[in-house]
């Protein structure tokens, strides 16, 4: 008798035992599967346009994006609903495992408006949290925008340091109107664990003002830069024979901005970046490159770059790489042309900055070269604001305790 009811009893605890998984697959299935890793880009007119990146692991959902005019508060039941529907692929990240890559852009947008979105499958319990931003004003005379490099981290609390560099910098730049991100976003471009963490930890930023990254040689390794431009719709203007997404421009206010990658196609991206900046009328001239020719040292594969810098007289290089501080003098064919102290005046030299790091590593501070104006290595996150008023630019670079260490100005 005993024995029967053993048995009875292991009868009901494996019945239990199936019907509880088959309850789990039935709320996999049914729960629907929300997108992560949020992040908005520039693509076509910053004026009238604004891109939207996402994952998921439902490999079926739809890439929508919803927008309403003005910032609301979730109405999205009685608000007027914009809709745009963009595309999704497949990222294989070994092991079985795939993830959904959504991208879609929102056009016919009016310039100097607010607007709310949310991304989604369609689905009704599948769209993320809403959040806002603001078109470029086409009045635009003045703007201010970020500038950071090599967030570069592993695990969740590397990438909380990096968090609170962003939050750090809007506190002191409030109205930025973006992030230019000069590469090394993670250690490891393969890891997806490491990117969730980068856009989690700044999702408060980069779901609403607009993520430039450059590609480092951690975002693109032995040619391969498949995960790094799956989180990204940015302009796809760049090199003949780069990966779509590790090179490009797009203007901003009086600006034209060149994105650059130091990793491949450095031959190809000389042709293309000599074309473009003769194809361009804005008056300021701004280069985004992780390895860049006057860094903490120099990087000699791009020294036709700075060839071409100088032909079209670009005003600013912004570099990564050196997990320090450096800031060149002024430059022209590879000399210097001012005195580093005065404002750069009637486009003389393009200047060259790295501006440490927003992440975990620091380097040893390398020596200083004949181009070094300044110089240092502080072991603090740091962060610039740039900001472009008529004809003057103004660079102030600070660390995360709020101590400014750098400024300087150039003027047209």
């Amino acid at each position: 008798m005993k024995k029967r009811k053993d048995m009875l009893a292991m009868l009901a605890c494996c019945a239990l035992l199936v019907i509880g998984a088959v309850g789990m697959e039935w709320l996999k299935a049914e729960k629907p599967l929300k997108p992560i890793a949020i992040v908005t880009t520039f693509k076509g007119d910053p004026m009238t346009s604004r891109a939207f990146t996402w994952h998921s692991t439902n490999l079926k959902a739809a890439a929508i994006v919803q927008l309403i005019k003005g910032d609301i508060k979730n109405d999205w039941d009685k608000a007027q609903v914009i809709t745009f529907t963009g595309v999704t692929s497949e990222l294989d990240l070994g092991d079985g495992v795939k993830h959904a890559v959504h991208k879609a852009e929102a056009i016919g947008l009016e310039p100097g408006t607010v607007y709310t979105y949310r991304v989604g499958s369609g689905e009704e319990k599948a769209w993320s949290d809403s959040a806002v931003f603001e078109t470029e004003s086409n009045e635009n005379t003045a703007f201010t925008f970020i500038n950071v490099a090599d967030s570069q981290g592993v695990t969740e609390q590397d990438f909380e340091l990096w968090g609170n560099t962003l939050d750090k910098a809007f506190a002191a730049f409030p109205s930025a109107a973006f992030i230019v991100h000069n590469g090394d976003l993670t250690e490891d471009q393969a890891d997806e664990k490491a990117w969730t963490h980068l856009f989690a930890k700044a999702s408060k930023w980069v779901t609403r003002v607009p993520f430039m990254p450059v590609t480092g040689n951690h975002d693109e390794v032995d040619g391969d830069a498949e995960q790094f431009v799956s989180h990204f719709n940015v302009p796809a203007n760049g090199a003949e024979g780069s990966t779509s997404g590790t090179t490009y421009s797009f203007d901003y206010g009086s600006v034209h901005f060149i994105v650059l990658n130091s990793e491949s196609n450095i031959m190809e991206q000389t042709k293309w970046l000599r074309n473009d900046l003769a194809s361009t009328d804005k008056p300021w001239k701004i280069v985004a490159v992780h390895k860049g020719p006057y860094g903490g040292n120099t990087y000699k594969k791009v020294k036709d770059w700075s060839k071409v810098f100088d032909e079209f007289e670009v005003d600013l290089v912004l570099q990564g790489h050196n997990h320090e501080y450096s800031r060149s003098y002024p430059l022209r064919d590879g000399e210097i042309v001012g005195d580093g102290e005065a404002a750069v005046h009637n486009r003389e030299g393009t200047v060259y900055v790295v501006t440490n790091t927003s992440g975990p590593k620091f380097n040893e501070k390398k020596e200083d070269q004949f181009y070094h104006k300044v110089h240092f290595q502080n072991e603090q996150q740091m962060f610039a604001g740039i900001t472009v008023n008529g004809e003057t630019l103004t660079y102030q670079a600070y660390d995360v305790s709020g101590k400014k260490r750098d400024e300087f100005v150039i003027q047209h």
